[in-house]
């Protein structure tokens, strides 16, 4: 599910599509798979910290 959820989020917020990016140019065998895995893991981090802190996700807004 964490997965599927990291994908939902690299279509939509523009830092985890950058981060997805960047993670699948570094190498040339699985790229999409292993790209992905390091965005869900990105995404628990952060689910993690705003659990923690009481927090609701604020993206950062572009003018």
């Amino acid at each position: 599910y964490l997965i599927e959820a990291a994908n939902s989020v690299r279509n939509n917020i523009p830092t985890f599509r950058a981060y997805y990016q960047k993670k699948k140019a570094e190498v040339p065998k699985h790229q999409h798979k292993r790209a992905l895995v390091l965005t869900a893991r990105k995404l628990v981090r952060l689910v993690d910290v705003l659990l923690r802190n009481h927090q609701l996700y604020m993206p950062e807004r572009s003018v």
